[in-house]
């Protein structure tokens, strides 16, 4: 049994995971999923209740809002100004973009109280609901309502690892302890699927995130990556890569992409004019069409955190995954 404690920036915020032994497959049963102890649910939603008191709710002059840290921060802050400027319009708020280095910042910031809005990518909802109090509602979606990516283990030609089992023996490098794609799914799918073990069968290394990842396998700097197929792809659109320097040897099946949503403690009149926001955009020759329409993404949808993030919660539950906020 391996256990790693993951330091989050200050010492009151920490994620232990614990990689036990896995039975085949990834068990169905619901992880334990638990609010840290400054949040209610007295609802049953597994989301942080809007505090009742209003002495205790939040109405900022200016909102901040932040995208996952999966790519070049100053890209997104361009891609995202035209849907900012439209949050200004419907909330009477001025909206900052904050470009965040990490999960781990980005989590921290909307506990502290300094992030308001935000997207959270799949494998840290879980956590920022947890120990930020976010709250999701929205995540994007094709014109017909689907959505979700792929998770894919990647290699360079040439590299001599052909298919999963040849692994073994190599360093596998993925993005963050927090990311679902670039860590927890590939962990359960390698134990469960080939048997195969961390720190046994094949050795680990980070490297932060996903397009680091990319591109260091593109380089042949990492011989075999875990990464989210909707990032290696705008990358390739983007010509940051040719398609051709990379092989892909799995692709998982369809997971969550990223859950937009707010600090619990805004007064409820403006979460409901920023969910207004969210799905009064229009997306036809926005920025945001011309990059996440790349993945076929063209709407915002409404969502919940207990019945969308179920299969992410599953996986965490077959990791062994506790969160411990403290």
């Amino acid at each position: 049994m391996l256990t790693q404690t993951l330091p989050l920036g200050r010492p009151f915020l920490g994620l232990t995971l614990t990689i036990a032994a896995l039975a085949a497959g990834i068990s169905t049963a619901q992880a334990d999923f638990k609010l840290s102890d400054r949040y209610t649910d007295n609802d049953g939603d597994l989301v942080a209740d809007i505090p009742e008191n209003e002495a205790q709710q939040r109405d900022p002059d200016t909102l901040v809002f932040a995208y996952t840290p999966v790519e070049d921060p100053a890209v997104y802050k361009d891609v995202w100004a035209g849907f900012l400027e439209h949050m200004e319009d419907v909330t009477g708020k001025k909206v900052q973009f904050f470009p965040v280095q990490s999960n781990a910042a980005q989590i921290e910031a909307m506990r502290a109280g300094r992030l308001h809005v935000a997207g959270f990518n799949t494998g840290s909802n879980p956590l920022a609901v947890a120990c930020a109090g976010f709250r999701p509602f929205a995540m994007m979606a094709a014109d017909d309502g689907s959505f979700g990516y792929e998770m894919e283990i990647i290699t360079y030609p040439g590299s001599g690892i052909d298919e999963v089992e040849d692994i073994k023996g190599h360093t596998l490098t993925h993005t963050s302890e927090t990311s679902n794609s670039g860590y927890k799914a590939p962990t359960a799918l390698l134990a469960s699927e080939f048997g195969m073990k961390p720190g046994e069968d094949y050795e680990v290394e980070f490297s932060g995130k996903h397009d680091n990842s990319v591109l260091g396998v593109a380089n042949q700097d990492y011989e075999v990556a875990t990464v989210a197929n909707s990032v290696k792809n705008r990358m390739i659109d983007r010509d940051v890569i040719d398609a051709d320097q990379l092989e892909v040897i799995y692709q998982s099946d369809t997971f969550p992409t990223t859950g937009y949503g707010v600090a619990h403690d805004l007064k409820p009149e403006l979460q409901e004019a920023i969910k207004e926001a969210f799905f009064s955009f229009d997306w036809e020759d926005s920025a945001l069409a011309e990059e996440f329409g790349k993945n076929g993404e063209s709407q915002f949808i409404p969502i919940t955190f207990k019945k969308e993030w179920s299969v992410i919660r599953q996986i965490d539950d077959a990791n062994g995954v506790k969160y411990q906020c403290s």
